[in-house]
């Protein structure tokens, strides 16, 4: 066995954290409520958000369609979110800022969508808001880790082109993985996207280690 290479399943422990918690809030979902009536106390829609239900913004990304809606934001969770986490370090102040960012870049999605659909009371649930949030601020992460790569960059303009070609697609054909007819909320994708996208870096200002000193270079002796 090679000893560099990293086991397929290790990652931050901040980032297993957010994985499990999706899969706990559908075990508890799935015990105590029917999926219609969770999505109607804590889905979030525009109208609902015009009742003031407020909170809907965030209780929702802790709502599924089915152990497959949940497994798949699960396994995205941990796909996207190591590099976050280990940009914010996994300290108590890096991880308190990975939740935070998740959860922002969820609430942000959530409001996104609710934007676009004003007047419609058909409630949107799932974390995928959230995780595309983490995608969003990894696309930054992967080219000059730990630097930030700049938003002109190749690599963040082909993610981000990729992300709304693949989200509208699935839009167009009302079909993803795991949510079986449901429709698909990619104008949360996007906006959970673009929000992390642009959000990663006050956050590693905020939250991140601090730079380490720099030790300036000795001065040459001169005989």
């Amino acid at each position: 066995m090679d000893p560099q290479r990293e086991p397929p399943f290790r990652g931050p422990w901040p980032v297993w954290t957010i994985s499990g918690l999706i899969l706990l809030s559908y075990g508890v979902q799935s015990r105590l409520f029917s999926l219609g009536g969770a999505a109607r106390l804590f889905g979030v829609s525009g109208q609902a958000l015009q009742d003031g239900r407020w909170t809907t913004a965030a209780t929702a990304l802790f709502i599924h369609g089915g152990w497959a809606h949940a497994g798949m934001n699960a396994v995205g969770a941990l796909a996207f979110g190591a590099p976050v986490a280990r940009a914010l370090g996994l300290r108590a102040r890096g991880a308190i800022g990975f939740f935070v960012f998740y959860l922002t870049c969820g609430v942000l999605a959530s409001l996104g969508y609710a934007a676009l659909h004003p007047h419609d009371d058909l409630p949107l649930v799932g974390a995928s808001g959230a995780v595309s949030g983490l995608f969003g601020g990894a696309s930054r992460l992967i080219e000059r880790r730990p630097q930030l790569s700049p938003f002109t960059s190749r690599t963040v303009l082909a993610s981000l082109a990729a992300w709304i070609a693949v989200n509208v697609g699935l839009g167009l054909m009302h079909y993803a993985p795991g949510i079986g007819d449901a429709n698909v909320g990619w104008e949360a994708h996007i906006a959970g996207y673009l929000a992390g996208l642009l959000l990663i870096g006050p956050f590693i200002w905020l939250f991140g280690p601090a730079p380490e000193p720099q030790t300036p270079p000795e001065a040459p002796v001169q005989d």
